[in-house]
């Protein structure tokens, strides 16, 4: 089974690789608008347990992004809960993204 977390840079990895995982974004609208991850799929933490089902596929990796990497930890392992075994989140979020792996994000 694969680890719970995944740092930066191994998602750097991953996103250079063929067979990219589905990345899930789960912090508020605001922030999304503000700072984005070109490519993630938009969820609201709140609205996880209402869409998840209808729009993610179970067999697929997802890794969860949100700020500092405690909302997608929580959605990470509720997704595991629910089936979804491959649900990564990204250690630190995009605050460590922009820190460790690209400073053009920016820090809010």
């Amino acid at each position: 089974m694969l680890d719970l977390e995944v740092a930066p840079d191994e998602l750097k990895t991953m996103l250079a690789a063929e067979g990219q995982p589905l990345l899930l974004d789960v912090r508020e609208p605001w922030e999304t608008t503000a700072v984005g991850f070109p490519g993630a799929h938009a969820m609201p933490m709140g609205e996880v347990p209402g869409r998840a089902y209808n729009e993610l596929d179970p067999e697929e990796r997802i890794v969860v992004i949100c700020h500092h990497g405690v909302r997608s930890l929580n959605v990470a392992n509720w997704l595991r809960n629910q089936g979804f075994e491959q649900a990564q989140s990204l250690r630190g979020g995009i605050d460590a993204w922009s820190r460790d792996v690209d400073p053009a994000v920016l820090r809010y």
